[in-house]
């Protein structure tokens, strides 16, 4: 384990924050050197020593002072994302032996056991005993986004966790305010949070009670110098009268496929910033970052055995092997996650051109046209390089001849007064149908073009996908 058994609040200590450098929410911001001197709950946590917690805050601020008081306290300790529906919670509970919930607000009565203990937690730091009972290798569980049903529960550990991170040492010598779209209740959120925490730098965190806009105009007044979300949160920010409020040094993409067009455009809009997207997945843990301006990532890094992170292609699909994947499923072990060399398999498939690879889609996502199979993703990508273009989603519509036709909804760009750059017309319909032609085969080519508004984007960030 990296730096031995040590706890996320030692390896805070150790990186040496400045007195300025502080962990900002929506409405309170607290210094990380604050947390070496007294705590955020209600009770000692040496009381909490052994516990199955569960983190349940409605403020991202609160879950993350929680989260560096319990690792190394806790045998485990859960992240329960905000948009957890309610009846999920109690066989969240059951499944992972739950004993103590955490929270900002009273308890749920007649949701939740009796026998569960709620201990508060404020977005505040009082005096109090830390304790010295730090000694145990916490289980960090993680719930799957995106599936439909009760999200699978993923075990990782604080090692696992910042195997992509570099903790300790001196602070930066320039300041650094990390902030993120994400909600560090995720997978990507949680590593932008310790990335901030461990490497001695500002974090602005995001909030489910203010717009795109609001958010933005908020990271600008904390001088925001690194970035990180989905391709579709970066294009909701691109078409925000606030894109404009930040001016960061570094811009970073994961989440889902980041295409040529969302990188160009950021590049563009962010002159003096490094623009980069990452592959990672709360199974797989950060297999790599890509910093170089372009789509997909370089053929070399598949296949060389020994690496820190292994990788090879199997059945079309990138399959990760590393100390930074997750041991498994609550209650499943590793086997259920790994195949028989110790790879995960993440489902995301990639095609080779030339010397580089490029991700096509997710395998459960194909559509159909007349028996030839192919991914949306493949036609977005196509659709978003055109000048009017800001964002689209294209999915599969019934057909009685061919079972499945493509179809795509489409948002253009706005322009400096907020009107759209171009009018929804035939026109652009046809210009847009006509580039599809000109790269794709046929069968992807879009049977309809609909001009909408927005697209709907889910809590973790990602294009909401359904059928019709």
């Amino acid at each position: 384990m990296p730096h031995g058994d040590e706890s996320l609040r030692s390896l805070i200590a150790r990186a040496r924050h400045l007195p300025e450098r502080s962990l900002h929410g929506i409405d309170h911001s607290i210094a990380w050197d604050a947390l070496e001197h007294g705590s955020s709950l209600d009770c000692g946590v040496a009381a909490l020593a052994g516990c199955a917690a569960l983190v349940l805050t409605t403020d991202q601020l609160t879950s993350g002072l929680a989260m560096i008081e319990l690792d190394g306290v806790a045998r485990r300790l859960v992240l329960c994302p905000p948009d957890l529906p309610a009846d999920h919670l109690p066989l969240i509970v059951q499944a992972a032996d739950i004993d103590v919930i955490v929270s900002d607000t009273t308890a749920a009565t007649g949701v939740i056991p009796e026998r569960i203990r709620w201990v508060r937690c404020g977005a505040h730091i009082a005096a109090a005993p830390l304790g010295r009972d730090r000694g145990r290798r916490t289980e960090w569980v993680l719930l799957t986004s995106g599936t439909t049903g009760l999200p699978k529960l993923v075990v990782h550990t604080l090692a696992s966790l910042i195997g992509a991170i570099k903790p300790g040492g001196n602070a930066p010598a320039a300041p650094r305010v990390w902030s993120t779209f994400y909600d560090l209740r995720r997978y990507g959120g949680l590593q932008i949070f310790l990335r901030a925490a461990l490497g001695g730098a500002s974090l602005v965190l995001s909030s489910a009670r203010e717009g795109t806009a609001d958010f933005l105009a908020r990271a600008g007044d904390h001088a925001v110098t690194h970035i990180s979300g989905t391709p579709s949160h970066w294009r909701r920010a691109l078409m925000s009268s606030s894109a404009g409020r930040i001016a960061p040094q570094y811009v970073r993409l994961s989440g889902e496929i980041a295409d040529q067009a969302i990188l160009d455009d950021l590049a563009g809009f962010y002159p003096s910033a490094r623009v980069g997207h990452a592959f990672a997945s709360t199974e797989a843990g950060v297999a790599f970052e890509v910093d170089d301006g372009l789509a997909g990532f370089p053929a070399s890094l598949i296949g060389r055995q020994g690496a820190e992170v292994e990788m090879k292609i199997a059945d079309g699909s990138l399959r990760i092997r590393s100390a930074r994947t997750a041991r498994g499923y609550l209650g499943g072990g590793g086997d259920s996650l790994r195949d028989a060399d110790g790879f995960i398999d993440t489902g995301d498939m990639v095609e080779r051109r030339d010397d580089r690879y490029y991700f096509i889609g997710r395998r459960g996502g194909i559509i159909n046209v007349g028996g030839l199979k192919f991914y949306p993703e493949e036609v977005e990508a196509v659709i978003n390089r055109h000048p009017a273009v800001r964002m689209s989603l294209v999915k599969a519509r019934k057909n009685p001849f061919t079972g499945q036709v493509v179809v795509a909804d489409v948002v253009i760009r706005p322009n400096l007064t907020g009107d759209p750059a171009a009018v929804p017309s035939p026109a652009l319909q046809g210009e847009i149908i006509a580039v599809c032609r000109r790269d794709l085969p046929q069968h992807k080519v879009p049977a309809a073009i609909r001009f909408v508004p927005s697209l709907e984007i889910a809590a973790p960030g990602k294009l909401v996908r359904r059928g019709e």
